[in-house]
């Protein structure tokens, strides 16, 4: 008996949907998740102990046979141009803690399999192979051992051949003691680090000093734009195409354009403003903390406020001209029809604006790091920026990681206030005239 196989209405609806979870599955949900799982580490590519994320010690073998190679020949060489009792004990005490290596479960094959390749000078590319795991005690005990043979040997006296030598197996023997890795899981640690943090505080604040001016002058200007280009006028379409231009150009390129023009000496924006008396001196624009914040919030409102522009007039254009003649008609005066009409009609499209330049907005870098770079003295770096410094300057992919989840956390807020409540309350009521 054959049977029909078919879908409901509501199944159907989620073999469509399916798609679109996956992909934000992939764009979205595994970077946080990355990032968060980073944040738990202490995480830093600048310091071979800890430039991957390790549960449990582990032994960087392929440096490891490298340095251990080159240390105790080192040593040999020292004991016989100066026998003595301390010699003696520095290769006594390495064969030692190489010997308790040696005994850890699976580490003695793979310590001759990588020690090979380092002979035939070919890279170990496979990180199962390049690193092996050992107790901790084993891992603390050779470190320490190391570090103080560092120091004994960097005091070693003679000849300048014997000082050389001894210097040479004190930076190996330190080098050594970095291949020994110790777990550097550290949980939410170093969440509790960046809340006592006086720099993550500031830049946070910088952020929502720079989101809520520059979106509240870039709606209000967009509104005024929006409702200027939606009238008929002659040169309708040379002005709709005119207010787009500072949105097309690149921001890099903005930012470094008004660079120019902020200029203290050659600056003609700056010089402007110091001739109105906006500022005391042209040079205050970017020398100072008021006067950088206010220069990059300028710079971004007139960057992005044509595209708030832009949402708004598409939501003007569908309100039906019959509601204003009617109003007319009435005798409903201009800023009676704006308010009951215009603004109740626009709610989603404001909603969409405000949403979409807001994220925008708490999410700036690119014309921020152009135009101050953060400065002068942290005054324009949002947090953005600090986790730009963090991650890649610094190369501290773990406290870098947890500013990440602290923008992420931070956008997510945002859009669940403006969807909560300014979405249902915003504008309540229908249209009265």
């Amino acid at each position: 008996m054959k049977r029909n196989f078919s879908l409901s209405e509501k199944q159907l609806g989620y073999v469509f949907v399916l798609p679109s979870l996956l992909l934000i599955l992939v764009i979205v949900i595994w970077p946080i998740t990355m990032s968060f799982w980073n944040s738990l580490f202490d995480y830093k590519l600048n310091d071979p102990a800890k430039s991957i994320r390790m549960l449990k010690s582990n032994v960087d073998v392929e440096r490891y046979a490298n340095d251990y190679y080159y240390l105790r020949k080192s040593l040999e060489e020292l004991q016989s141009k100066s026998p003595g009792k301390s010699s003696a004990n520095w290769i006594n005490t390495l064969k030692k803690d190489h010997e308790k290596l040696m005994k850890q479960p699976g580490f003695k094959d793979q310590f001759n399999k990588v020690d090979e390749m380092v002979q035939n000078f070919k890279p170990v590319k496979d990180e199962n192979l390049k690193y092996a795991q050992a107790d901790d005690s084993v891992i603390k005990g050779y470190r320490s051992d190391m570090l103080a043979m560092s120091k004994e040997l960097n005091k070693v006296e003679g000849s300048k051949e014997i000082k050389k030598l001894g210097d040479d197996s004190a930076d190996l023997a330190k080098s050594v003691s970095k291949e020994m890795l110790a777990e550097n899981f550290v949980g939410l640690s170093n969440y509790g680090v960046y809340l006592k943090d006086g720099r993550m505080w500031k830049s946070l604040l910088n952020t929502f000093v720079f989101t809520f001016f520059s979106v509240l002058f870039e709606l209000v200007l967009g509104l005024l734009v929006a409702l200027l280009i939606n009238r008929a006028f002659f040169g309708r379409s040379i002005v709709r195409a005119a207010v787009l231009i500072p949105w097309a150009i690149p921001t890099a390129v903005s930012a470094m354009m008004w660079k120019f023009l902020y200029d203290g000496q050659s600056g003609i924006i700056a010089h402007f403003f110091e001739k109105i008396h906006l500022v005391p001196n042209a040079g205050n624009l970017l020398t100072t903390g008021s006067g950088a914040m206010s220069a990059v919030i300028l710079a971004d409102i007139w960057k992005t406020m044509p595209y708030i522009a832009l949402l708004l007039l598409a939501g003007l254009q569908t309100i039906p001209k019959d509601l204003y003649e009617a109003a007319s008609v009435d005798g409903a005066t201009k800023w009676e029809q704006f308010r009951r009409i215009t603004l109740p009609l626009l709610k989603s499209s404001i909603l969409v604006a405000l949403l979409f330049r807001t994220l925008d907005a708490f999410r700036v870098f690119d014309l921020i790091y152009v135009l101050t770079g953060g400065g002068p003295a942290n005054s324009t770096e949002v947090i953005s920026i600090y986790a730009y410094k963090t991650l890649f300057a610094q190369q501290n992919f773990g406290e870098g990681s947890v500013l990440s989840i602290i923008v992420f956390v931070s956008v997510a807020l945002i859009s669940l206030i403006y969807v909560k409540f300014i979405g249902s309350d915003l504008f309540e009521g229908k249209v009265k005239i």
